[in-house]
């Protein structure tokens, strides 16, 4: 009792116990440091399946090549846009240690029935699950001579997406609460506290692709080797077994107390400022006192001044507050309700910019792979499955992460003689910039892996083409790049720009750029298809042959896309005044 009132309360936060979190017993690198292995275990398990699941739908479940990355592409959005769900819930109702408790739960037990299936089909619980491994390949019709098979259909066809659809429920869920539950653990009022948590979303990044190392050389060659049900099998254990690790940090976890939903406030200050500049002119002495004091969950940091922050495209939202009329009781806004909406708002056009490189990073798990697949393989004696390819950026990344925060942060902080060193927005750009050369890089390799086929007369045949993989690996360098500073930039932008009250939510930005990047992939292959399959000209991106494709073409198209939305970003860039007096420009 004595030690507990020594120790000094964090304001807003409790322990696992629900009893208010004391500083020096709660929080710090410690709680960090099991968000961090649980999250290499969390990556593990969802990329076990994922990075090698093209190669499984066009080999296995006889999908096209084109609707197997697309296919990709929307499970793996639909995962990340979940996480805005996983944000929203620990936000408003539950907390991020609740949240991942749960969702860990819902991805184990998909994950089990569907092992569980592999070994005996008449467990009923196979109907709810996910069953990409425990399909039995189409029969082959032996008389066809171009040796296709007929898509999966039917009920076997719905129960496959039903049960990657439910995965995509738990990962979105771990996804929504795990980063911001780490960030959580430093205190953001002391410059230690600051730059530690800015080491964290680089090393959370880092624990990412430890995670993903394993996925795709270990566990894809089980897949490929061994057996599908064996490598769900580790997929399984290793999600079950990140439920207790997280589970031994609790004593150390301070948690942030739910401070009610923030979709509300965003939608209730927008509705006052569009109501009163529908209705200007009906006069009101009712207006609030603009000393009103700070709501639970208002930003802890201290802000700038609202004029010298305010924009033109926030400017419409303080009508919520400067207005004397109020159209109903319920529509009066705080003027730090007012503050904290525009500041969500001034995001968004740097969550919109970012969106068209999470496009380029989902050819990592589609075109790039299945070019692979084409190519020779082998390293001396050792024969490297395609879906192992990630290999590379990931490497790269867990070389770079250290060497950024270790090296090149404290480097740039004396240089610059500031805290932050590097601003988020410029490791944004940053990542921009290596994915316009990431799909010029793509665009030269299809060049040269087509003209190899060309020379060898090979553009029909599946035998692998006498070029090595490893050229592909180039464009994966860029990549893996342009993902390391895009990823942990935008964690750390969206989670110190947002209000306390609306962290985990606004973190979860990051992840439905990539949701929205991978649907808009999607959305690009089928634009494509269409627009130049006009006037009877064959589709770039049709049927079962990549050499018959125009990927190259493709590739090219991604290069000046990824341009101009570069000189978007930095229009937006320029203009972004940050938050808090402490996180510089």
């Amino acid at each position: 009792m004595d030690e507990t009132q020594r120790l000094s309360k964090w304001e807003g936060y409790v322990d696992w116990r629900n009893r208010p979190a004391l500083s020096g017993r709660h929080g710090g690198i410690l709680a960090a440091f099991f968000v961090l292995v649980v999250e290499v275990m969390e990556n593990l398990a969802y990329l076990a399946n994922a990075s090698n699941l093209v190669l499984y739908l066009s080999k296995y479940m006889h999908f096209s090549p084109s609707r197997s990355a697309i296919m990709v592409t929307n499970f793996m959005g639909t995962a990340f846009l979940l996480a805005l769900l996983g944000g929203f819930l620990s936000d408003a109702f539950f907390t991020t240690y609740h949240i991942f408790c749960i969702s860990a739960i819902i991805e184990f037990m998909i994950n089990y029935t569907s092992f569980g299936l592999t070994k005996s089909h008449t467990n009923l619980q196979g109907l709810l699950i996910l069953t990409v491994q425990a399909q039995k390949p189409s029969p082959c019709l032996p008389n066809i001579t171009n040796n296709l098979c007929d898509e999966v259909t039917g009920a076997k066809a719905v129960v496959l997406f039903i049960g990657l659809y439910l995965v995509a429920l738990g990962v979105g869920g771990i996804k929504g609460s795990l980063p911001p539950h780490g960030a959580n653990q430093f205190d953001e009022n002391s410059t230690d506290g600051r730059k530690r948590r800015s080491s964290f979303f680089n090393y959370y990044v880092f624990c990412l692709s430890c995670g993903a190392l394993i996925a795709v050389t270990f566990v894809v060659w089980i897949e490929d080797n061994v057996g599908w049900q064996w490598g769900f099998g580790i997929s399984t254990l290793t999600i079950l077994l990140s439920v207790p690790v997280f589970l031994l940090g609790s004593f150390s976890y301070r948690i942030k107390v739910p401070a009610g939903s923030p979709i509300t406030t965003i939608f209730k200050v927008l509705m006052a400022a569009i109501c009163k500049m529908l209705f200007p002119k009906k006069p009101s002495n009712a207006i609030r006192s603009m000393d009103t004091s700070p709501p639970t969950g208002s930003s802890e940091a201290p802000q700038t001044n609202a004029t010298s922050r305010q924009t033109n495209i926030t400017k419409p939202i303080n009508n919520a507050v400067t207005s004397n009329h109020t159209i109903h009781q319920q529509l009066e806004c705080t003027p730090n309700q007012v503050e904290d909406v525009k500041i969500v708002v001034k995001t968004i056009p740097i969550f919109a910019s970012t969106v068209m490189l999470n496009s380029c990073l989902a050819q990592l798990s589609t075109f790039s792979v299945q070019q692979a697949a084409t190519m020779n393989t082998e390293l001396g004696s050792l024969k490297v499955p395609p879906a192992s390819l990630p290999v590379f950026p990931v490497i790269f990344i867990m070389v770079l992460a250290p060497v950024y925060d270790h090296i090149v942060l404290p480097f740039a902080r004396r240089v610059t003689n500031s805290e932050m060193g590097i601003t988020h927005l410029q490791r944004i750009g940053t990542g921009l910039v290596m994915s316009i050369v990431a799909m010029a890089v793509a665009a030269l390799v299809e060049t040269k892996r087509k003209a190899v086929a060309a020379q060898h007369n090979l553009l029909d045949s599946t035998e692998p083409l006498p070029i090595t993989f490893l050229w592909i690996a180039v464009q994966y360098l860029f990549l893996g790049s342009a993902d390391l500073f895009s990823l942990a930039g935008l964690l750390e932008f969206f989670y110190t720009e947002a209000p306390t009250s609306m962290r985990s939510l606004a973190t979860s930005f990051s992840w439905a750029s990539l949701a929205v990047g991978y649907y808009l992939s999607s959305v690009l292959v089928s634009v494509v298809n269409r627009v130049t399959g006009l006037s009877s000209h064959n589709p770039w991106l049709m049927g079962s042959n990549l050499n018959d494709y125009h990927l190259d073409r493709f590739y090219w198209l991604m290069c000046v896309l990824s341009g101009l939305n570069f000189l978007n970003y930095l229009f937006w860039a320029r203009r972004y005044k940050y938050r808090s007096v402490n996180q510089g420009c």
